[in-house]
């Protein structure tokens, strides 16, 4: 059985969880905490689960504060609505980061790629598959964006290009064009490279969304959605776009 946490500060959000999680028979869950003086409580006094699913923004402080308090062997998968909290999840070597409201599908892959770093034999040790999550690159599969006093969820698939406008990076779909909060720095981080590219300072695109590749005198992009701006691979990047292409 897989020793598992939930910390989670809303009671219906924690209640749900531990609902789709009892549809896993090999996972355990052996606390359900609200906040940060709750855990770092807990873990004081109690053995160490396997896996813990933690939002990030609690009552009390961020869940970071905890791991800060006490060191833990633990894979995190954390669960939350804010999407600014993306890139330090990932940098704290997560298994996962599931934007809210979870999916149950986004929610079983996240289980499995937990599940791939145990080995049947139980031969590799906690040290070992942490340092296997390091080899592999997490990436991001949704964005939350604000619209006024609202939130909207943007799969990533459904993003042509991001680009920086006036010190502030937005992206664009084939609805319309949304601000984000990342930088295209953070995004090249955390966006799946197979299908995104950072062309040069401003742009990073979509490979799914080339409508055309001119080559002569530079190499340009057309998209099938794009701001009213031409989008130019830079010249020193030109080599590895096109070994992009073909990848």
């Amino acid at each position: 059985m897989i020793r598992t946490v939930i910390i989670e500060d809303e009671k219906p959000a924690a209640r749900k969880l531990e609902r789709m999680l009892s549809l896993f028979p090999d996972l355990q869950l052996v606390a359900n905490l609200e906040s940060v003086e709750d855990a770092v409580n807990w873990f004081s006094e109690n053995e160490h689960p396997q896996l813990i699913f933690s939002d990030i923004v609690l009552g009390d402080g961020l869940s970071f504060d905890i791991f800060e308090k006490i060191s833990t062997k633990a894979f995190i998968i954390y669960t939350t609505a804010f999407d600014q909290y993306t890139l330090k999840a990932f940098k704290l070597n997560s298994i996962d980061y599931l934007l809210k409201p979870i999916m149950e599908e986004d929610l079983a892959g996240a289980i499995e790629k937990f599940k791939s770093f145990i080995p049947s034999d139980q031969s590799v040790n906690s040290d070992d598959i942490k340092q296997l999550i390091k080899k592999e690159k997490s990436t991001l599969s949704r964005i939350l964006v604000k619209i006024g006093y609202n939130l909207k969820i943007v799969q990533t698939h459904e993003i042509s290009c991001f680009y920086s406008e006036n010190k502030i990076v937005y992206l664009q779909t084939q609805d319309r064009v949304y601000p984000s909060d990342f930088t295209l720095d953070e995004l090249t981080e955390v966006l799946d490279d197979n299908k995104f590219f950072r062309v040069n300072r401003q742009f990073i695109i979509n490979s799914d969304y080339i409508k055309n590749i001119h080559t002569s005198p530079n190499y340009k992009v057309e998209l099938n959605f794009q701001p009213n701006e031409e989008i130019t691979v830079s010249r020193e990047r030109v080599k590895d776009f096109k070994d992009w292409l073909v990848n």
